[in-house]
């Protein structure tokens, strides 16, 4: 009997997910498992991927629950090309690999990036996806050691890193063509079963069949299609940087003893500014943060539409009902005579003091660069055995272009008459 409920118990984790870009997903290893049922990870179906896109595109209402698993079905195939391809990867890696990848992006807060810089002081997603995975690594008996050791690329096989994090990654992979999906914006799409059947390893690191070159440079096209049309598209940086105002102007106000409605864990990042020392000397702010999500957020700007703060209540109205600031893109940097003009009109029409006039008119940069040579490129895995940088090896001369960033202006202000 005992044998049989052992038997049951193991089977029962043998999920499968119905996903809506790639179809059936299945759970490979049982740890993976129970690291989605943790809620940690649960906490990522209520963070959306795109945050405020959706009042661009309707349809982008996924979550970064879909694109992690999405991102770990794609894994196990790249893994399985690496060891048909007589690579060494061991059962143990293969999780490693796998849980690094499905907790890559835990640390997310509420909105993404947009409010990244907000919610806490200086400690990227990144980092916060660290601390995550050494608590489930303590509550898992070590069974997520090395995975942290992969995630921090202190593993020596360094491709595993790569497929991780990198200009040729497994979430790149994903989110473009998840992204693409759920936004309509069909330019996005890539060929990522081509790309991770031209994957191989030569010298540890990880390479590119030359034969997949047409594949790779219509990826990289694609991310920087995607970035301008989808994830810095002007309306949506309009609307993420009233989402930031917003959050700002309420931790002024709480810090400086005003009472606002909030979540609890809303409320503990509020009235304190906490850094990455916090996250490694008290507990309990990680445990907060993995109460915190996108409807601590919502909830508490419905709220604040009838706070008696003209800036918060101001800002707050817009947001819910989509009157969003317009905004203005330009190849040069605004004239600061056409600012300062813009502020003076803004400030008459609100009734607002100068003070408070940088809640509502904001001057900024978007940079794009879909292809950074900076960064670890990508290579080629030429016919003759040779190895070469992506954008030489290349004949389209877009791919060079592609590595120079392209950096635009935008300015965004309520609309006025």
């Amino acid at each position: 009997m005992q044998l049989q409920s052992k038997v049951n118990t193991i089977n029962n984790k043998k999920k499968i997910f119905n996903d809506p870009v790639y179809g059936f997903i299945s759970i490979p290893h049982e740890i993976i498992f129970d690291v989605i049922e943790h809620p940690y990870f649960q906490r990522l179906r209520r963070i959306k991927q795109l945050g405020l896109t959706h009042l661009v595109y309707p349809g982008a209402l996924h979550t970064r629950f879909h694109h992690v698993l999405g991102a770990m079905h794609l894994m196990t195939k790249a893994v399985a090309t690496i060891r048909r391809k007589g690579h060494e990867i061991t059962d143990e890696e293969e999780k490693a690999v796998l849980l690094a990848i499905l907790l890559h992006d835990i640390g997310h807060g509420p909105f993404s990036h947009a409010l990244e810089h907000d919610i806490v002081c200086g400690v990227s997603h990144e980092d916060i996806s660290e601390y995550f995975m050494e608590r489930l690594s303590q509550e898992f008996n070590g069974k997520l050691d090395l995975a942290l050791r992969v995630f921090r690329n202190e593993h020596h096989k360094k491709f595993l890193y790569q497929l991780v994090s990198s200009q040729l990654d497994m979430d790149r992979m994903d989110y473009l063509n998840r992204d693409s999906f759920y936004t309509g914006v069909s330019e996005g799409k890539i060929g990522s079963d081509r790309i991770i059947d031209m994957i191989d390893i030569v010298d540890g690191n990880l390479v590119l069949e030359e034969k997949g070159i047409y594949s790779i440079e219509k990826f990289i096209v694609a991310r920087r299609v995607m970035y301008w049309q989808v994830y810095l598209h002007k309306t949506v940086v309009a609307a993420e940087f009233m989402l930031i105002h917003v959050l700002r102007r309420a931790k002024e106000l709480v810090q400086s003893g005003h009472l606002l409605f909030g979540s609890p864990a809303l409320l503990f990042f509020m009235e304190q500014n906490i850094s990455s020392d916090d996250f490694k000397n008290n507990p309990d702010v990680l445990a907060q943060f993995s109460r915190l999500d996108d409807f601590d957020i919502l909830g508490a700007i419905k709220v604040w539409q009838h706070s008696n703060d003209k800036v918060l209540s101001e800002l707050s109205t817009r947001l819910i009902n989509r009157d969003l600031f317009k905004i203005e893109v330009s190849k040069t940097p605004f004239e600061s005579e056409k600012i300062t003009e813009i502020k003076n009109s803004v400030t008459s029409m609100l009734g607002i003091s100068k003070e408070e006039i940088g809640r509502f008119v904001y001057a900024d940069s978007l940079r794009n660069n879909a292809y950074n040579e900076d960064k670890e490129n990508i290579r080629l895995l030429m016919k003759k055995g040779e190895i070469m940088d992506l954008a030489k090896a290349s004949d389209n001369l877009n791919i060079s272009a592609l590595s120079t960033p392209v950096e635009k202006y935008f300015l965004s202000y309520p609309r006025y008459k």
